[in-house]
């Protein structure tokens, strides 16, 4: 699933996770047979102050949900999840799981350990994640972004990086914007498996998910008809007078990398490749937005966050968590294995130190019921 800066692709996604953890209907009026477990694998975004209370507002049920974010060595030091090294302890996790129906992987790109725009590359790294979900019978959902300049062009190749990606994929969702109306569509551009036409539009809506917790959900419409590029084209109006700068697209483009949490600058020199935008013209842009750079560790390296003003201005609504929201790893209960289950969204002030004595588990208070929980 790919799309524009600000049409909530990540927000989608989680729409669709909570239809499978409650065996609900989706928007064409089909309905799952039963509930599924949802494994989510996000290089972006934190689960507890982001991913978690979308989830709650999307009506999930959170204990079929579970995340992969870190990996706990045989030092018990957390190291980020890397597929070329780690895609067994998945593949262990989906097995754990047993009801697992869909894993989603945002961004796409993490999947890959070579390089995102190389063929060969992205197809063994992919390769490997499609057997891996094929072995559990499981859905892959990747998200990814629309690389820059492809407006008015087939939407399945407008997909940034590789075209392997599109390649490899049963079926291409894409997701557009009408910067005027706020309407949003999310169609098909490519299927092996349906018709690869028609669409859905949508909204996104701010609601409070718990108590001092509101987040943005998904509200699905009406059903579209058409092909994917008469239904972009319906939303993507083209510029009548000054065209944007490059300078407006990378900043527009840096806005989406960052609206949900910082960002590896690595991750974004990558991903700014791929859209064919100059490192110059991001740093350019990175000042303009008031972007600051932290040093996030020894081994994580340098991320880049939005300033709270600007994030705030962004087109889809955000969430909020009363005192803050966790912003460490999630750790395994175990070595060497991929963490954890979702079981709710907390405040700082509602978090237990963790014990000194290496065991790996964070105790999160329920915001609901006031139980503890271990995750």
């Amino acid at each position: 699933m790919a799309g524009s800066p600000g049409t909530g692709k990540t927000t989608l996604a989680l729409a669709m996770a909570a239809i499978v953890t409650k065996g609900g209907t989706w928007p064409d009026g089909s309905r799952m047979k039963k509930p599924g477990g949802v494994l989510i694998w996000s290089s972006e975004d934190d689960p507890a102050d982001t991913l978690v209370p979308r989830l709650m507002a999307a009506g999930a049920d959170l204990r079929r949900i579970h995340f992969a974010q870190a990996v706990a060595n045989e030092n018990g030091e957390l190291q980020p999840f890397d597929p070329a090294r780690d895609m067994h302890l998945l593949s262990e996790r989906l097995a754990e799981m047993q009801d697992a129906n869909l894993l989603i992987v945002d961004p796409i790109v993490s999947a890959v350990s070579g390089d995102a725009h190389r063929v060969n590359d992205v197809r063994r790294n992919l390769q490997d994640l499609v057997n891996v979900a094929a072995a559990h019978r499981c859905a892959v959902l990747g998200i990814s972004h629309f690389a820059k300049g492809t407006r008015g062009a087939s939407p399945a190749e407008r997909v940034i990086g590789s075209q392997a990606f599109v390649a490899l994929a049963r079926m291409v969702l894409v997701a557009g914007k009408d910067e005027a109306a706020e309407r949003r569509i999310l169609a098909r551009a490519k299927s092996n498996i349906s018709p690869d036409d028609g669409g859905v539009s949508y909204s996104i809506e701010l609601v409070e998910a718990g108590v001092g917790i509101t987040a943005s959900r998904i509200v699905w419409g009406e059903l579209i008809q058409g092909t994917a590029r008469e239904i972009l084209g319906d939303v993507e109006h083209e510029e009548d007078q000054e065209e944007r700068t490059e300078r407006d697209e990378a900043a527009d483009f840096l806005r989406s990398m960052l609206e949900d949490g910082p960002a590896s600058v690595k991750v974004i020199k990558s991903d700014a490749a791929g859209a064919g935008y100059s490192w110059r013209t991001i740093e350019r842009a990175k000042r303009e937005l008031g972007v600051e750079a932290r040093k996030a560790g020894m081994k994580e390296g340098w991320v880049w966050v939005l300033p709270a003003e600007v994030r705030h201005e962004d087109d889809e609504p955000r969430h909020s968590l009363n005192g803050g929201g966790l912003r460490e790893p999630w750790r395994s209960s175990r070595k060497a294995r991929v963490c954890g289950q979702a079981k709710t969204a907390v405040s700082k002030e509602e978090r237990e130190d963790r014990h000194s004595g290496g065991s790996g588990v964070v105790r999160l208070k329920s915001a609901d019921d006031d139980a503890e929980d271990e995750v």
